[in-house]
């Protein structure tokens, strides 16, 4: 019995994928827990990338990740920017939230104090990188005297913003609200993304040599995304395993919708000329040629 289980686990497919160590991602978590790929021949290899979706596009191109559940707005840049990827489908499709955050003991009050302030960033591509533009477009700033100071990741914003080596830091409004309630940051207002935030996006070169796999991974993911919210007690088993308060993770539930499907084509038309409008990208492309049916 042992050898046969032996002889199953090695013919059976490695699949690896990332994502940000945040609740958006508990599904994956459970249907890896359950063995739920490995039941079609699948070993689904999870990393998380506390560094974000700048971190992930790299992963994507350098082949140390097959998949990344990753932001609309930074796969697309990256895409464009020649990551042999394509989006197979929407994985959240409700806005991100982003909190616009600066350290508890800042003098700065209110978005406008911001202005020709130092933005933390994850790095450059990132989510964090790209909403700052963003942010700053909607405020009416001129996006070209942004200042950034490259922080890594969640530790490295709350050590800059402590240590003021930068103003203020936009990430998940409910990943950093923990760091709100114990005093390490304040929250001066959110900024939610024009779109839905998260994609499925798989190197080319998978899809091409295992879109069977890909397939069942993706039919595995969305049935259980499906009914995610009518599991028992899930509100609680989010506030346990992401150190969360209930009663946050139920205003989270609320706002965050699963997707199953696609992304509009319309939806990655605005994604690039908003970016082409803030000059983060050179050039727009037919937006057919960014995802992949499977």
């Amino acid at each position: 019995m042992q050898f046969l289980t032996y002889l199953h686990y090695n013919y059976m497919q490695t699949i690896k994928i990332g994502g940000v160590p945040e609740h958006f991602n508990l599904p994956w978590h459970l249907t890896i827990e359950e063995k739920a790929y490995q039941q079609k021949g699948i070993n689904l290899e999870w990393t998380d990338f506390p560094g974000g979706t700048g971190a992930m596009c790299e992963a994507l191109r350098n082949e140390t990740i097959d998949i990344a559940i990753i932001l609309t707005e930074g796969i697309v840049k990256d895409m464009i920017a020649g990551n042999p990827s394509k989006i197979v489908q929407t994985y959240i499709q409700s806005p991100l939230i982003w909190g616009i955050h600066v350290g508890h003991h800042s003098t700065y009050k209110t978005i406008e104090d911001l202005r020709h302030t130092s933005a933390a960033i994850s790095r450059y591509g990132s989510g964090s990188h790209l909403m700052a533009y963003i942010n700053a477009q909607s405020q009416g700033w001129d996006t070209s005297l942004l200042k950034f100071e490259v922080i890594r990741n969640l530790d490295g914003a709350v050590e800059a913003l402590t240590n003021d080596r930068a103003d203020y830091f936009m990430w998940e409004h409910f990943t950093t609200k923990p760091l709100v309630d114990n005093g390490t940051f304040r929250r001066i207002s959110d900024c939610p993304t024009p779109w839905p935030c998260f994609v499925i996006a798989v190197r080319e070169n998978i899809l091409e040599s295992h879109q069977d796999q890909i397939q069942d991974i993706l039919e595995i993911i969305n049935t259980t995304t499906t009914d995610f919210k009518k599991i028992p007690s899930i509100d609680k088993t989010l506030a346990y395993r992401y150190d969360q308060q209930l009663e946050d993770i139920k205003k989270w539930l609320q706002l965050t919708e699963w997707s199953q499907s696609m992304i509009a084509i319309e939806t990655l038309d605005q994604v690039q000329n908003q970016l082409k409008q803030l000059d983060i990208i050179e050039k727009t492309v037919d937006s057919k040629n960014l995802i992949f049916e499977v």
